[in-house]
C-alpha cells in the first residue's frame, strides 16, 4: 500500500465573511492510497484559525502518514490524535479504498433514493447582500435557514424581526451561528431577544474555552444554545462526558474535520444522546471530496433535523461535485 497527498487552494467565487473575519481562499490536502491497483480518495481538510491541528508540523505529519501508512488503523489514530483533519482524510481514503467509485458509506443515499434535508446559509456581508442570499434560499424553498451573526447586532436583530414577521416559526426555521462573537453580558441579552423572535437555536454565543460561562447560560437560556467551536481540540473521552456534563448544552454540533473525524464524531453522539442532548452535522469548508464522504456519513446516523451540510458551490475551483441540491433536498448523483 502507497500514499502520497496534494495541497490544494480553493479560491471563494465572492469572499465570504465571518466573525473571524473575510475569506478569500481555503487551503486544504488531497491524501490518495493505492493498493493492488485500486485508489483511494480522502480530504485532510484543516481550517487555519479554527483547526485544533493548524501547527508548523502539519505537513510533516501527514507526509508521516504517507511513510507509514501500512501501519495498523489504531496505532496510526493513536499517533493522529492532534491532528483531526489528517486522521478524517485518512477514514475517507481507506473507506473509498474499500468501496470504490465516490463512495465512503454505501447506502440508500448513495442509491440516488433519499436525500438528506439542509438548512440554508446566509454568509455575513453588508445587509443588501444577507438579504439577497435570504431572498434566494426561501425562492428555492428552504424551510430552515441559518444566519451567520455577531458583527452588527443591531442591524441582524432587524433582519430576523423582519423575516420572523413574514414568516411563522411554524412556516421558516430560524437558526444563527455567533461564532463566539458577544461577550456573556452582551448574550444573555440577545438570547432573550431571540426567544421572543423563536428562533431555533445559537451556536456559540461566546468564545470557547469559557466553560463555566457557558454553563450558565445554558442552564437558564430562554433560546437553545449549540456547542460548536467548544468540542475543538477535546480529544479524550472521558473529558468529552465531562465537558457535557458541566455545560448541558441543548445541542451540539459537528464538524467531522475539526472533531476528530467519523470516529470522533461517533463519540461526541453516543455521549450527547446519553445525556439527552440534540445534535446535528455540519460542513466546514471542505472541497466536493470531503463533503461528499460528509454527507454520506450524515445518512447513516439517521437524524431528522435539517443538517447544515455545504453544496459546495462556494468556491471557483472545487473538484467535481456528487451530490445534487433541489431546494433543500441534497441529493446523491448517480
Amino acid at each position: 500500500m502507497k500514499a502520497e497527498y496534494l495541497k490544494y487552494l480553493l479560491e471563494f467565487k465572492r469572499p465570504s465573511g465571518t466573525s473571524r473575519g473575510v475569506l478569500l481562499e481555503k487551503e486544504t490536502f488531497i491524501l490518495e492510497v493505492s493498493d493492488n491497483g485500486k485508489k483511494g480518495t480522502g480530504e485532510c481538510a484543516i481550517f487555519r484559525g479554527l483547526s485544533f491541528d493548524d501547527r508548523p508540523d502539519y505537513e510533516e505529519k501527514l507526509q508521516w502518514l504517507c511513510t507509514n501508512i501500512e501501519k495498523d488503523p489504531e496505532f496510526l489514530k493513536k499517533h493522529l490524535i492532534d491532528f483531526p483533519s489528517i486522521w478524517f482524510g485518512y477514514e475517507q481514503a481507506m473507506l473509498n479504498l474499500k468501496f470504490g467509485e465516490n463512495l465512503y458509506f454505501p447506502s440508500e443515499f448513495t442509491e440516488g433514493t433519499v436525500p438528506i434535508p439542509i438548512n440554508g446559509l446566509i454568509w455575513m456581508g453588508s445587509m443588501d447582500y444577507m438579504e439577497e442570499q435570504i431572498r434566494d434560499k426561501l425562492n428555492h424553498g428552504f424551510h430552515c435557514i441559518k444566519l451567520k451573526i455577531g458583527i452588527d447586532w443591531k442591524s441582524e436583530f432587524e433582519i430576523l424581526k423582519a423575516l420572523r414577521k413574514k414568516f411563522s416559526a411554524e412556516m421558516l426555521e430560524l437558526r444563527v451561528d455567533a461564532n463566539g462573537g458577544f461577550t456573556k453580558t452582551e448574550a444573555e441579552t440577545v438570547l432573550q431577544q431571540l426567544a421572543d423572535l423563536q428562533i431555533h437555536s445559537i451556536e456559540q454565543p461566546i468564545k470557547a474555552g469559557n466553560l463555566n460561562h457557558m454553563a450558565e447560560l445554558c442552564a437558564e437560556t430562554p433560546t437553545p444554545i449549540a456547542l460548536d467551536e467548544e468540542l475543538i481540540g477535546v480529544t479524550d473521552f472521558h473529558e468529552k462526558k465531562k465537558l457535557l456534563e458541566l455545560i448541558k448544552p441543548q445541542y451540539i454540533i459537528l464538524k467531522p474535520a475539526l472533531v476528530g473525524g467519523f470516529a470522533g464524531s461517533d463519540e461526541w453522539i453516543s455521549l450527547a444522546e446519553q445525556q439527552n442532548i440534540g445534535w446535528w452535522i455540519t460542513s466546514a469548508l471542505e472541497s466536493n471530496i470531503g463533503l461528499n464522504a460528509i454527507a454520506q456519513y450524515t445518512f447513516t446516523k439517521k437524524s431528522p433535523m435539517p443538517q447544515g451540510l455545504g453544496t459546495g458551490a462556494l468556491f471557483v475551483n472545487n473538484f467535481e461535485s456528487h451530490l445534487n441540491l433541489q431546494g433543500e433536498w441534497l441529493w446523491f448523483k448517480i
